[in-house]
């Protein structure tokens, strides 16, 4: 699967995510410090889902209606890194297929999926 990570998701979220064979730009790495509009624009000009800790997402998907292919929030305060690649790992493996298009929440033994 195609992603993008935003700049405030876990280095090793993403690292977890190339090891397994998925394509993830990264924003820390190619564009710190770009707005949420702009990250957002990103995955769709790329076609990718959206990786993220930041629940601004919510309402630019929810509220302001913005086109999107697919968003992941992440919810797992208090976690270790390591774990929160491995949970973020598992739950693409799992529910991938169903990650497309659809805003997604990540918390701990919870994926909840919402269609678009």
């Amino acid at each position: 699967m195609n992603f993008v990570a935003d700049e405030g998701v876990d280095q090793e979220i993403v690292a977890a995510l190339r090891a397994e064979g998925h394509e993830v730009l990264y924003v820390a790495e190619m564009y710190p410090g770009i707005s949420d509009d702009a990250v957002l624009d990103l995955a769709n000009s790329t076609s990718r889902i959206l990786i993220t800790c930041d629940k601004d997402f919510g309402e630019l998907v929810f509220r302001q209606r913005r086109v999107h292919h697919g968003v992941m929030l992440i919810r797992l305060h208090g976690q270790s890194t390591n774990t929160k690649a491995q949970t973020v790992e598992a739950a693409v493996s799992d529910f991938g297929d169903q990650l497309s298009n659809a805003f997604s929440v990540l918390s701990s033994g919870t994926v909840r999926i919402r269609r678009s």
